[in-house]
């Protein structure tokens, strides 16, 4: 390989911080030079499935990423043991071919962990992940259950997206978390555990039938509720900081429980059963200067004449209406 056609970033004083070989399509590293003082090493979208020795003497590595590769369990072991890695902060392992969580305990600085995209059927091995981690990733697996994650004081996001979750649990230690993503699971029913400064919450795209659940995180400014079998807004009221709310393709009949909220700026409705706008400017009367999009196609009420104008004289400051953006 030649020199060349690797992208570093010199750390001013000769030493190589970074070395991104992403999409290089390399099967191991035998031919690529690896600078000892690297602080980033980023090996996304190779072939690789084994990991090269050399990369276990790099001390001063902060940032490893060994996404979208062929490495299983095995693959992946060598890390575990590497004492030369114990000051890693962020390590990447998304889109392989993993089983388990695998043995991270090394790394007592830990501040981002990626296993998103594997076939992970389970959380266990969280308990030895450092209660230093923010970010946890462990979407598109095969994972029933929370769990592992009480001493996980510090997170602030969560992504347990596309698993095979039927019950929102064991989340009441994680008293700084800002974002929680549980989309695409089997969630039936809201439980946040006593958790009140989220600021972000999805659930899209499972199995709800009320909205209760969300009325004590007075901090949530985004919340994702697409896709489930909700038929009433309610449980609202209180969240005034809220800017986002997606409730498209639910069984809605009407728009509940928003109008004292001052904040929002988009509103998702569409794909829902509204049958009047008659009431829309009332039901968002708090908001009603704020609103700057809003979504209401495939419903009843989308068929008026002079839908798109009636909106706009209703919220003066549209700039979206479903999918026509104004200039």
């Amino acid at each position: 390989m030649e020199e060349e056609e690797e992208t570093t970033i010199d750390g001013g004083d000769g030493s190589e911080l970074c070395l991104d070989l992403t999409s290089f399509q390399l099967h191991d590293l035998g031919e690529v030079e690896i600078p000892p003082g690297l602080i980033e090493l980023d090996l996304t979208a190779n072939r690789l499935s084994s990991l090269d020795e050399r990369i276990g003497a790099l001390s001063r590595l902060r940032k490893l990423s060994l996404r979208q590769n062929l490495f299983d369990d095995q693959g992946v072991e060598p890390i575990t043991r590497w004492d030369g890695l114990s000051g890693l902060t962020d390590l990447i392992l998304r889109d392989n071919r993993l089983t388990k969580i695998p043995d991270v305990s090394l790394f007592k600085d830990l501040i981002i962990f990626d296993v998103s995209f594997n076939e992970i059927p389970s959380l266990n091995g969280l308990s030895k992940v450092s209660s230093t981690l923010k970010e946890l990733y462990v979407s598109k697996n095969e994972v029933t259950k929370m769990e592992e994650l009480n001493h996980l004081h510090e997170l602030q996001i969560l992504e347990l997206g596309s698993n095979r979750l039927r019950i929102m649990e064991n989340l009441q230690t994680l008293t700084n978390l800002q974002e929680l993503w549980l989309g695409r699971n089997r969630i039936r029913a809201v439980n946040l555990c006593g958790l009140k400064c989220i600021r972000k919450i999805s659930l899209q795209s499972n199995r709800l039938t009320s909205m209760i659940g969300f009325q004590d995180c007075v901090a949530l400014e985004e919340l994702y509720l697409s896709h489930n079998g909700i038929a009433k807004m309610e449980g609202l009221s209180s969240l005034e900081n809220l800017r986002v709310l997606d409730v498209s393709s639910n069984k809605l009949t009407s728009v509940d429980d928003i109008e004292s909220l001052t904040r929002l700026e988009d509103l998702w409705l569409n794909d829902n059963q509204i049958v009047s706008l008659d009431v829309i400017g009332s039901a968002v009367l708090g908001s009603g200067e704020k609103l700057t999009t809003i979504y209401l196609e495939h419903n009843p009420c989308a068929k008026s004449p002079d839908y798109s104008t009636t909106l706009r004289q209703i919220f003066p400051n549209l700039q979206q209406v479903d999918s026509d953006v104004f200039l």
